[in-house]
């Protein structure tokens, strides 16, 4: 009877220390991945619904059941646009719940601030459409995606459009940039600057003080210049300040271009047809609406957990880049599972192995419902851009609407650029290059 007892007690521990020993294993089937937003500060008026769409196609997918079975964990850390807290939040979340699966920045200025300490953390920094252009080179940059477009491919995309409406000549014209004077801001001027000298345009830069609502003086140098064209390279109160100061001095709308973070819906609906004509680039074709949009109304917004106040927010730009973006790292995410294990929380380093090795087919983006908004691409060990394509999307007084074909870069100004910049990183950083084999 006493040899029973002690079985039975025997058995009751061992039971107990299993239970214990399957909670961290039950813990460990949610993949952490960090969110970085700014819903304050100079740029809310962006950061709110890019914010949206990234949570909002992580509850897609938890709603569909995970990554292969595994749960997304996610976690908002406000930066207000402020490089010292965006450094604060990644400190912070970059060692939680088994490490962060990578850092969406949302912003120019913490991506130089973290790209130093990814390299010893080992955490992959994801950047689409932002950050450091010259992080393309992932020979260079090895933790660094700066995925689907940069600062440099828009800015040549733009040009490329200019370029068609004047038939091909741009010699003895005048573009100006606005800028954000911020590293944000400053990022397109040597794209811009080599265009210039390729095409024959007078280039001059006009940089704006954070946060932007003040622009007169800026807008009274353009009526005296009286430039061909104007790039704005703005976001957040800038943005729809630029467009208002255009409208009081009588430049016309449709010879403005902005970055895409300067042309979403919430940028001009306000101001409506006094905006008409203005001009943005898209980062691939995020003006676009796709089987996502309904899959998310059905999933999340038809269920009452939608992030975003209105439901109408689903659609308009700002919040589908937000969503492609999460797209891409869950992506990453199940890349890794298919090496690594399926149906397992993914490391850090793995995760980057997934961002690396990306194959994103038209059939893959059909099935993702992003076969409408984003072009097939894929990322290797030297390539961590993918493929750029941008078309641009022109305001008709109440909503953006496509209006180009297709745009890629020019290779022959870009590769070169991205090669010299991150050459000069590498020596003044003391960054090993790695050798990439086919």
């Amino acid at each position: 009877m006493m040899f029973k007892k002690v079985a039975i007690a025997a058995a009751t521990v061992a039971a107990g220390m299993g239970a214990l020993m399957a909670s961290p294993a039950a813990m460990a089937q949610e993949q952490f991945v960090p969110l970085l937003v700014y819903r304050t500060g100079q740029f809310a008026p962006l950061g709110i619904p890019w914010a949206d769409g990234k949570q909002d196609y992580l509850k897609l997918i938890n709603a569909k059941g995970g990554i292969n079975g595994v749960k997304i964990k996610f976690e908002e850390c406000e930066t207000a646009y402020d490089t010292a807290k965006g450094v604060e939040c990644y400190e912070r979340l970059k060692g939680k719940d088994g490490g962060a699966s990578g850092f969406d920045t949302q912003s120019t200025g913490i991506t130089f601030a973290v790209t130093d300490k990814a390299v010893g953390d080992k955490i992959p920094v994801v950047t689409p459409g932002y950050g450091l252009s010259q992080s393309a080179d992932g020979k260079v940059f090895e933790w660094n995606f700066p995925l689907l477009g940069n600062y440099w491919t828009a800015a040549d995309s733009i040009i490329q459009d200019i370029l068609k409406k004047e038939k091909g000549n741009l010699k003895g014209k005048k573009i100006t940039l606005v800028y954000h004077d911020s590293p944000y801001g400053k990022e397109p001027i040597p794209l811009l600057q080599k265009r210039a000298a390729k095409d024959g345009f007078e280039l001059t830069l006009l940089p704006v003080t954070a946060p932007g609502v003040e622009q007169k003086s800026t807008w009274l140098q353009i009526r005296q210049n009286r430039p061909d064209y104007v790039l704005l390279w703005s976001a957040g109160v800038m943005t729809p300040t630029a467009v208002r100061e255009a409208q009081a001095t009588g430049y016309p709308r449709e010879k403005m271009y902005a970055i895409w973070w300067g042309g979403s819906d919430h940028d001009v609906k306000d101001i409506g047809a006094g905006a008409k004509g203005y001009n943005t680039v898209t980062i691939h074709n995020t003006a676009e609406r796709d089987k996502v949009h309904d899959e998310v109304k059905a999933q999340v917004y038809d269920k009452n957990q939608g992030t975003a106040k209105d439901v109408k927010e689903l659609g308009q730009l700002a919040h589908t880049r937000g969503m492609m973006i999460s797209m891409l790292q869950v992506e990453a995410i199940r890349t890794a599972q298919e090496k690594f294990g399926k149906g397992k929380v993914m490391s850090p380093e793995q995760v980057r192995w997934g961002l690396e090795n990306l194959n994103l087919t038209q059939a893959r983006l059909n099935e993702l419902g992003f076969g409408k908004i984003i072009r097939p691409f894929k990322t290797s060990c030297d390539n961590h851009l993918g493929a750029d394509w941008a078309r641009i999307a022109t305001w008709d007084g109440a909503k953006f609407t496509v209006t180009s074909d297709w745009y890629q870069s020019d290779k022959t100004l870009i590769d070169p650029l991205v090669k010299e910049y991150a050459d000069k990183y590498a020596k003044e950083k003391n960054v090993k290059v790695r050798t990439c084999t086919p």
